[in-house]
């Protein structure tokens, strides 16, 4: 295989706040893998929270380059299980976080490359139905409440949107956007909560129409994690606590489900296995996105026939997006004509061989 790195800075639709910060623009690393005369592509957004900048990503690749083009594509579980070695990918969590984003990018862009070598997207070789897809939920960050209110009305019509919160007020925001639309809501407080406000969040929005509440405690609380788990009126999904695959495990009594990123746990190939072994748990299933481009949402879209709910409207937080692939319209997600991941790129960057 042959080897290209792009990257670009993608600037976003809005400021995109979250309980720990803001993002106007998004640095990401797309791998780009060829062979045979087939490109391949893959995502690594920049993420400092979990230790992923694209200086460490892109050094990580470049020395196990020679690796990598030494490969021959087959299988992308094969080619899986020769980088995770090489990157460091068996530390503990929180210690290798660049080295999943890495493995991440180079095992999707194996996938769309795979698909796209034997002429078939990458759900239909794996056997999949994508009729009874759920649908993806728009995420709203933290603003004024005047703001949030204008970017529900710019995205009218959406059957599910996913709220930011970790504010003084954030019941008083739920109430006010519950104003202007009867879709179904979520929250996401990223860390920010304690357990009775906790508590005290949950049975007011249970009111309100919210479906569940996404990690609202710092990810190593898992005593108080337990507690909610069983005093809760809404069920609570596991995000920050749950990025590799021994965390589904531990996330088991203390969340209702999980949230399963794919840069978090290394791409596609574990993502899987998380997923099965959730279900063997009990536990509901979510595959989640950062702000990124449709290079990594299209690598989500291949595993929502196996998914309770969705959140990858990370391309669409963007004011311009570098890459083709599934669009998304009013929650439903598109398949292009298009084999492996679907995902052409449509713009270059300062590329390096």
């Amino acid at each position: 295989m042959n080897l290209t790195l792009h990257r670009f800075d993608l600037p976003c639709r809005h400021p995109f706040t979250i309980s720990r910060g803001t993002t106007t623009v998004q640095r990401t690393l797309i791998v780009e893998l060829e062979q045979d005369g087939r490109q391949g592509y893959g995502e690594a957004p920049q993420q400092p929270y979990y230790g992923a900048d694209i200086k460490a990503m892109t050094a990580l690749i470049e020395g196990v380059r020679p690796q990598i083009e030494d490969f021959s594509l087959d299988a992308p579980a094969e080619f899986w299980k020769v980088v995770r070695p090489l990157l460091r990918g068996d530390e503990p969590r929180g210690s290798a976080a660049a080295s999943t984003f890495v493995q991440c990018a180079l095992d999707v862009a194996a996938h769309d490359l795979w698909g796209k070598l034997r002429g078939e997207p990458v759900w239909k070789l794996w056997g999949l139905d994508i009729e009874h897809n759920p649908p993806s939920d728009y995420t709203v960050g933290i603003d004024t409440i005047e703001v949030m209110m204008r970017k529900l009305e710019e995205f009218p019509g959406w059957p599910i949107y996913k709220i930011k919160l970790g504010t003084a007020d954030d019941l008083g925001i739920v109430r006010r956007l519950r104003e202007h639309t009867d879709a179904v809501f979520r929250v996401d407080a990223n860390c920010a909560w304690g357990v009775d406000e906790t508590l005290r969040n949950a049975a007011g929005m249970k009111t309100l129409g919210v479906e569940f509440i996404e990690q609202p405690l710092p990810p190593d609380d898992w005593d108080g994690m337990e507690r909610l788990y069983r005093e809760s009126p809404l069920p609570i999904i596991a995000d920050e606590s749950c990025q590799v695959e021994p965390d589904v495990d531990r996330c088991a009594g203390g969340f209702h489900g999980v949230n399963v990123k794919l840069v978090k746990c290394g791409g596609l190939t574990p993502a899987r296995r998380m997923i099965g072994r959730a279900r063997q748990l009990g536990l509901k299933v979510m595959v989640g996105c950062f702000t990124e481009s449709s290079v990594g949402i299209s690598a989500i879209a291949q595993l929502l026939p196996l998914l309770d709910y969705a959140d990858m409207d990370g391309a669409l937080l963007l004011a311009r997006d570098i890459a083709a692939g599934v669009t998304i319209d009013r929650g439903r997600v598109n398949y292009p004509n298009e084999n492996g991941c679907g995902v052409r790129l449509l713009s270059q960057s300062l590329a390096s061989r």
